[in-house]
């Protein structure tokens, strides 16, 4: 149980770095457009970060069920 908690420090840091990216980058971009180009933006990056989210859940679940290499099915 404890070499699963290792494994899964990777992909949570990893998702929030990401997250945290589009959140910067895409506030500077709302910040310095007008129009309805801030709205449109404003959608982008909830929409990246839900998806990096899932993933990132997804991946702690396969970690659990023990498919910690999930390339060697290739």
């Amino acid at each position: 149980m404890k070499s699963h908690r290792k494994k899964m420090i990777a992909p949570i840091i990893i998702t929030i770095l990401i997250v945290a990216y589009y959140v910067v980058y895409f506030g500077l971009l709302i910040a310095l457009i007008d129009g309805v180009g801030k709205y449109v933006l404003g959608i982008v990056p909830l929409l990246f970060a839900a998806i990096m989210v899932k993933v990132c859940i997804e991946r702690i679940k396969e970690i659990r069920e023990g498919e910690e290499d999930d390339l060697s099915k290739y």
